[in-house]
């Protein structure tokens, strides 16, 4: 129960090939326990789905001894078998609505087929009915469907998307109609959509996504980590030649951090921290790199999306909620695929309220990278080696190859990527700063969000403030406003920056520094 070195979505293939496997099945009991059930919930890609609906249908098909010195197994369970409908969306063609109604009719065709079952060939949701009417006829059936929301995050943005929602609508449908014949039903996905039947005609599936008692369910709380990698930790520890104290701390910051329900624990990331261990201990970008979130770069372009408004106070329940695939709203987008998650909660207005964040260093450092290679359109290469510089020469004190390297970054900038609109210019300066913390203490904005960005090395604090166009107060606005106080009392030196861009250009047109004085 040790290999880290493969993966494996299948929970039989897991147990039989002694893989390590974190025991979640204490929630798969609390789900299976009424007569009958059904469930919703979402998580990001990459974070256990597959292998959760891989789990239930072992316990459904009664393979009791898989379960072995697991929690479920001493449980008060019949274990009895069911006839079980499982239907995968991944890896599928649904790049038509032609394709999705083939795909469709494959996937409930080979179901079928592993039941002893022919099914007339019609159309898919008149084969999936079909389908539950043949194999209820001596035993409630069970219907597992992982990513159902697959066929809709791969048409996103273009024409048809629509018309793939309206036939998953259809297909799906079909779950409702047959209620009084299932035992249970799980279904998985990323996002929400409004006007899928799950979410409207289907009201029979009880939405666990944000409940607090299947808020750990997918990921693994530091306790889980620290006993199921004990023996990974303390070989890290030596090879790196690096106390447990210091270790431990690291790998939290970059991999942990996601959280399903406000008052709930984060947890880490199941794929970069298998990864991380696998790859001889290097901190990477494991999960981000599994999928890079080129429509949402481009939704963010679109909506002239403000991440600094939106990271900088609290937001309503409405961000979680389900939307339109023609009205995408790209907060909610952001925190359904994992890119933003709930750091802390508040009340207010007696509504709650909450304060949102990238989850952990891996995400914010690829994120805020891609991010600004969809608005500079520099390779990610690029960007990396850009703020390496600039941080370079904030911990060195080098104000001249500061304003050099801001120059000519912007001045590389294609000249037909540039857009005059002031948001551009935010969600630049937001992901250059975001990055500039990876290496140094630097924030777009101060916690009283008076200047407009701050940056600390062991020696210096610089403090910033920018400007479009022809205003060029920056400087004197930093002075007259004395921003510099609060850290007039630290033995560090102080620089005053004022920056002003030309919208028109995109180049930096004037510049301005000056230290304190005391």
């Amino acid at each position: 129960m040790k290999d880290l070195t493969s993966y494996t979505y299948s929970f039989e293939e897991l147990i039989r090939g002694q893989f390590l496997y974190v025991d979640k099945t204490e929630y798969i009991w609390n789900m299976i326990r009424p007569a009958t059930a059904g469930y919703f919930l979402s998580r990001p890609r990459r974070f256990g789905k597959s292998l959760t609906v891989s789990t239930l249908k072992a316990v459904f098909q009664g393979k009791k001894e898989l379960f072995k010195g697991l929690a479920i197994y001493d449980k008060p369970y019949d274990w009895k078998q069911y006839p079980v409908i499982h239907l995968d969306m991944n890896g599928l063609d649904f790049s038509s609505v032609e394709e999705l109604e083939s795909s469709l009719c494959d996937l409930v065709t080979e179901v079928a087929v592993s039941h002893e079952l022919t099914l007339e060939s019609a159309n898919a949701a008149s084969m999936f009915r079909t389908l539950i009417n043949r194999l209820a006829e001596e035993e409630q059936v069970v219907i597992l469907i992982d990513e159902y929301d697959k066929p809709i995050l791969n048409n996103l943005g273009k024409s048809h998307a629509q018309k793939i929602l309206d036939k998953l609508k259809v297909f799906y449908s079909v779950i409702k109609a047959f209620e009084s014949k299932e035992r249970f039903v799980f279904v998985t996905g990323v996002t929400k959509f409004c006007h899928v039947s799950l979410f409207s005609e289907l009201n029979n599936l009880t939405d666990i996504t944000m409940n607090r008692d299947y808020a750990t369910m997918f990921g693994y709380t530091q306790d889980e980590f620290e006993t199921y990698f004990a023996d990974r930790i303390d070989a890290a520890c030596k090879q790196l030649n690096m106390p447990r104290e210091e270790l431990l701390p690291e790998i939290k910051a970059w991999y942990d951090g996601y959280r399903f329900h406000a008052k709930s624990e984060s947890v880490y990331n199941p794929v970069s921290l298998a990864q991380y261990f696998t790859n001889d201990m290097e901190f990477n970008n494991y999960w981000f790199s599994t999928g890079t979130p080129s429509f949402l770069m481009e939704l963010i372009k679109k909506t002239r999306f403000d991440f600094e408004n939106v990271l900088s106070r609290p937001v309503s329940a409405v961000a979680f909620e389900a939307f339109e695939v023609d009205k995408i709203d790209p907060l909610s987008l952001l925190l359904q695929t994992g890119y933003l998650t709930i750091k802390s909660l508040e009340k207010k207005f007696n509504m709650p309220w909450y304060w949102l964040d990238f989850p952990n260093q891996e995400v914010s450092v690829s994120f805020n990278t891609y991010l600004l290679n969809a608005y500079v359109e520099k390779s990610r290469s690029d960007v990396t080696n850009f703020c390496e510089l600039l941080a370079d020469s904030m911990v060195n004190g080098n104000i001249e190859q500061l304003h050099k390297a801001l120059e000519v970054f912007f001045a590389g900038i294609p000249y037909d990527v540039h857009h005059k609109d002031e948001s551009n210019f935010q969600n630049i300066f937001f992901a250059i700063f975001r990055l500039l913390g990876y290496y140094i203490k630097a924030e777009s904005r101060t916690s009283d969000g008076r200047i407009d960005a701050v940056t600390e090395t062991d020696k210096w604090i610089y403090l910033f403030e920018f400007k479009l166009d022809k205003d060029d107060s920056a400087l004197e606005q930093i002075k007259e406003k004395e921003y510099f106080k609060p850290y007039l009392l630290s033995n560090k030196r102080i620089m005053l920056v004022g920056v002003n861009f030309d919208t028109g250009t995109g180049k930096l047109s004037d510049w301005k520094d000056e230290e304190v004085v005391r």
